[in-house]
């Protein structure tokens, strides 16, 4: 036996939980009616359309949780569609308020459609467009022609535009301006955090700063417009004065000059035409100074020839109260090597000087040219014009020079000087101390003799890289020897060393350790 109640109460079941509703059995829906609340006057009028009342004089209409304000609206509680006009606001939550000319409202969607004079007003945030659609359910406002933001001191302006009021985010799309009082910004995608103030980019943008001094470029990254601090990748660029820096990843505080770059990191300064490369690189314009490590490179750019210079850490050092940030100096520190066509080097630390155009070498320092290698306590090589000038050798100077396989071409002294024609060594003076190896040959290379004399000083002419004559001044003393009268011994000078295994031979060599 089946009592009715119970046949009842598995009968609805059976349709509730199979999703059909037979007639007379309810259920709860997810919409809601919008509801009445308040209105001076209101008519129901076949002629304006079936099912429709119209509400004149201080409108209030609610739907759930929210509150429409208008001056009249046409209500059609079939549809639960609402039409509204004139002074028209919907009361979204305690922050979120939306003003307009009309409106039309959906209460099974959930979705605002509002046109004229559009204005969103969410704390210290405002929107205004000429229309604007609102989803309540997704808490989501969005427009596709113009809209301007205005957040604190940020103004945004943008073709396309949505806000996500739930997490305070703007996603604007087309032509996006972000005007500030110090810098402007223009982006192809941005999105903009109304709380944190923080602007991400998604494609091409630009920052400019009001002052033309500092501008930005990037394809991604994000800008903190309350810290001015950004973060670049993907070939961020900025550029201050005459100076660009770049890399793949830039992490840049603005109000203080201070950046990180890491991996390709690029520092041009385009007034002196000095480049510096390297995997990380650190810059502190406040006090001037930059430095690249992790093949860290120095590049004197020239249009014929330039100098590609390496060490375990390059510094470069500038005048931070010069608008154009020229830089003023370059240290490179450990393994150095440097490499040009004409020109090569090695020591264990170096600075150049764009004030007079000098290259200063210390502890070990060897310069390669041509044929000849040159060495000494401390070396200073000057460019002029972007060509080599002249070379000083300081204490213990040593050139050598290749005869053939075993034997080498040797001058030896206190100190020396070396001038340049067109980046050819031509002329050395040798002073103090003077003492030379030198195989003496005919013109079809014929062994004439090995001259192993001294002198207080000499003068040299050079030839294409090849040593054509040695004038020796002040007494000098010594002989001219048949090559088997000589000892081995005296086949070298005191401190000779032949450090070939250290030249690079191409700018790609400059970061062996040999």
């Amino acid at each position: 036996m089946t009592y009715p109640f119970l046949r009842n109460i598995l009968f609805t079941l059976f349709f509730l939980v199979s999703g059909i509703c037979p007639s007379g059995i309810l259920f709860a829906q997810d919409t809601t009616k919008i509801i009445l609340e308040q209105g001076d006057t209101w008519e129901y009028n076949k002629a304006i359309g079936p099912d429709i009342q119209r509400i004149i004089g201080n409108v209030i209409l609610r739907h759930d949780t929210g509150y429409l304000y208008c001056d009249s609206a046409y209500l059609n509680e079939m549809t639960n569609i609402v039409k509204a006009y004139g002074n028209v606001h919907i009361k979204a939550s305690d922050t979120l308020n939306l003003f307009g000319d009309s409106l039309q409202y959906n209460g099974n969607t959930k979705i605002a459609e509002v046109w004229g004079n559009v204005k969103l007003i969410d704390n210290q945030t405002i929107l205004t467009t000429d229309s604007l659609d609102f989803d309540r359910k997704t808490q989501i406002a969005w427009y596709d022609h113009w809209g301007k933001i205005v957040n604190d001191d940020n103004c945004l302006v943008s073709l396309y535009g949505y806000y996500y009021t739930n997490v305070k985010e703007f996603f604007f799309k087309d032509d996006v301006i972000l005007i500030n009082p110090d810098y402007y910004m223009r982006s192809d995608t941005l999105m903009y955090n109304t709380v944190t103030e923080i602007a991400y980019f998604y494609g091409p943008s630009t920052i400019v700063s009001n002052d033309k001094v500092d501008s930005i470029y990037c394809t991604d990254g994000w800008y903190d417009t309350q810290k001015d601090i950004t973060r670049l990748r993907y070939g961020g660029e900025i550029y201050h004065g005459a100076q660009l820096l770049t890399g793949d990843t830039i992490y840049y505080e603005r109000l203080n000059g201070f950046g990180q770059v890491f991996n390709h990191a690029f520092l041009l300064d385009t007034v002196q035409e000095i480049a510096l490369t390297g995997n990380y690189g650190e810059l502190v314009r406040k006090r001037g100074v930059g430095f690249m490590t992790d093949r860290a490179t120095a590049i004197l750019i020239d249009k014929k020839d330039s100098l590609f210079l390496h060490g375990d850490t390059i510094k470069a050092y500038f005048d931070p109260n010069d608008e154009q940030v020229k830089v003023k100096a370059v240290f490179a520190y450990h393994h150095v090597k440097f490499f040009r066509d004409d020109l090569q080097g090695a020591c264990d630390s170096l600075a150049y000087h764009s004030s007079d155009s000098t290259i200063y070498m210390y502890v070990e320092p060897v310069i390669w040219s041509g044929k000849n290698q040159l060495t000494a306590d401390t070396i200073t090589l000057t460019i002029r014009n972007s060509e080599l000038d002249s070379m000083v050798m300081y204490r213990s100077a040593f050139i050598v020079s290749q005869d053939d396989t075993t034997k080498f071409n040797q001058i030896k002294g206190k100190d020396m000087i070396a001038y340049f024609i067109e980046n050819d060594l031509y002329k050395i003076k040798v002073l103090g101390n003077s003492e030379t190896v030198y195989f003496a040959r005919e013109e079809d290379r014929t062994l004439i003799g090995i001259n192993k004399l001294y002198a207080s000083d000499m003068l040299i002419f050079v030839e294409k890289n090849d040593i054509q004559t040695i004038t020796y001044i002040d007494k000098p003393e010594g002989t001219l020897y048949p090559e088997d009268e000589i000892s081995p011994y005296d086949l070298k000078l005191k401190g000779f060393n032949w450090l070939e295994k250290l030249r690079p031979k191409t700018k790609e060599e400059i970061f062996s350790l040999e």
